[in-house]
């Protein structure tokens, strides 16, 4: 019997507090759980890196609002976001699954560690980058996203436009060669990016994770990547 792929969930921390606890929306767990995967919370401890490059198949890099490297942003928009201890794990982490060709996911925050490893530059307040650029940071709020065809997101969702949620400050604003915007909204903003080099490696600008209740397209892009973590499927 095949053993169920286990994924690595990068644990989010209360940045908006005093840093000193480690959340994440049970969402993620239950979208893994329902793809197929057994999820497991990952703390930032140094310790812990080995372990989880070595006896994990996939990454989930979750959502969150701490600020990245300063050359990561457009020049003269940095970030207004508090630092976390967070980053250096989770760089240190991903960049190892990368070595690896390991799946990785990433979602809103996860998303903008996948584009700045790979040197793309971002926005530190999506909503200032333009007059016609909606309300993206709004809870409760949907927009539609267009996928871009031929790409491995279109392939997973199997639709040309989908209703999405949005609730994000900062977002990915120049992309580099290596990278590929898989879906952008209405105003142009990127919602969604890949790097062909790898297996598995997608990011998603909005939170998937809390749609899993719903009969929505975008759910296959758990499934997609739990499939892609099975053991069998990366010999």
């Amino acid at each position: 019997m095949e053993r169920t792929p286990r994924i690595a969930v990068i644990l989010d921390e209360n940045t908006s507090g005093d840093g000193s606890r480690y959340e994440a929306s049970k969402s993620y767990f239950t979208a893994i759980r329902d793809a197929g995967g057994l999820p497991f919370g990952i703390p930032h401890l140094s310790e812990i890196v080995e372990p989880v490059v070595e006896e994990f198949d996939g990454l989930l890099c979750v959502g969150g609002r701490f600020a990245y490297p300063d050359d990561w942003y457009l020049q003269g928009k940095l970030s207004r976001a508090p630092p976390s201890e967070r980053f250096a794990i989770e760089r240190e982490i991903t960049n190892e699954y990368l070595r690896r060709d390991k799946p990785i996911l990433g979602i809103c925050a996860g998303m903008q560690l996948l584009a700045g490893l790979h040197g793309c530059r971002l926005w530190s307040d999506v909503q200032a980058s333009g007059p016609s650029i909606i309300e993206h940071d709004k809870q409760g709020s949907l927009h539609c996203v267009t996928l871009t065809p031929d790409t491995r997101l279109a392939a997973l969702v199997r639709v040309p436009t989908m209703l999405v949620n949005t609730f994000h400050r900062e977002a990915v604003g120049e992309l580099s060669s290596s990278v590929v915007a898989s879906a952008h909204s209405d105003d142009g903003v990127i919602e969604a990016i890949e790097i062909p080099a790898y297996t598995f490696a997608l990011g998603l600008q909005w939170h998937q994770e809390q749609l899993v209740a719903a009969d929505h397209p975008g759910n296959q892009v758990f499934r997609g990547f739990v499939k892609a973590c099975v053991p069998s499927n990366r010999n």
